[in-house]
C-alpha cells in the first residue's frame, strides 16, 4: 500500500492532499504543488491530468518540486513486484527484427546488445523504467507488464537504458 502527501507550499506547509492510490486529476484537490512527502511505495507523477505528459519517478522520501513547474496533475502508484523480471526488446515495431530478452538492468543497450535503439517491447514480468539516454538519464517512461508494439505511439522516444523497479526502491 502506498501513501503520499502533496503540499501546496514549500517545506511541507499549506493545504495538503493525501493520496493512497492512483489519482487521474489532482486539480480539484489543490491548485499547485511545491513539495510532497512519500511515506510508502513508489510513484509515477505526471505534469498533465490522466497520466499524460512528462513522467517523474519517486520513492519514499521528502521532495521539493523544483524543476517541474509546480504542475503535478496526476499520480500513479507502482505496485510492488516480487519475483523475476523479464522483458523482450525488438529492433523494429510490431516485435520484428533483432530481439533480446532481458532479466536485469541495462545501462546502455548499444554497449550490451550492439543496437542503436529498439522500437517495441513485450514486458512479461515486473515493472520497468526506460530512459532516453544511457546510464539512466534523460526523460523516462514507466512500463508495466504488457505489449508495446510501437514507441512512435508514445511520442517517438528512443530508449537507451532500462532499470527494474524492485524492492530496493521501496
Amino acid at each position: 500500500m502506498g501513501r503520499i502527501i502533496f503540499y501546496e507550499d514549500k517545506n511541507f506547509q499549506g493545504r495538503s492532499y493525501e493520496c493512497m492510490s492512483d489519482c487521474a486529476d489532482m486539480s480539484s484537490y489543490m491548485s499547485r504543488c511545491h513539495s510532497c512527502r512519500i511515506e510508502s511505495g513508489c510513484w509515477m507523477m505526471y505534469d498533465r491530468p490522466n497520466y499524460m505528459g512528462n513522467q517523474y519517478f519517486f520513492r519514499r522520501g521528502d521532495y521539493a518540486m523544483f524543476g517541474m513547474n509546480d504542475c503535478i496533475r496526476s499520480c500513479r502508484m507502482i505496485p510492488m513486484h516480487r519475483g523475476s523480471f523479464r522483458m523482450r526488446i525488438y529492433e523494429r515495431e510490431n516485435f520484428m527484427g533483432q530481439m533480446h530478452e532481458m532479466m536485469d538492468d541495462c545501462d546502455n543497450i548499444t554497449d550490451r546488445y550492439r543496437m542503436s535503439h529498439f522500437q517495441s517491447c513485450h514486458v512479461m514480468d515486473g515493472h520497468w523504467l526506460m530512459y532516453e539516454q544511457p546510464h539512466y538519464r534523460g526523460k523516462m517512461l514507466y512500463f508495466k507488464p504488457g505489449e508495446y508494439r510501437s514507441f512512435r505511439d508514445m511520442g517517438g522516444m528512443r530508449f537507451m537504458s532500462m532499470r527494474r523497479i524492485n524492492d530496493s526502491y521501496y
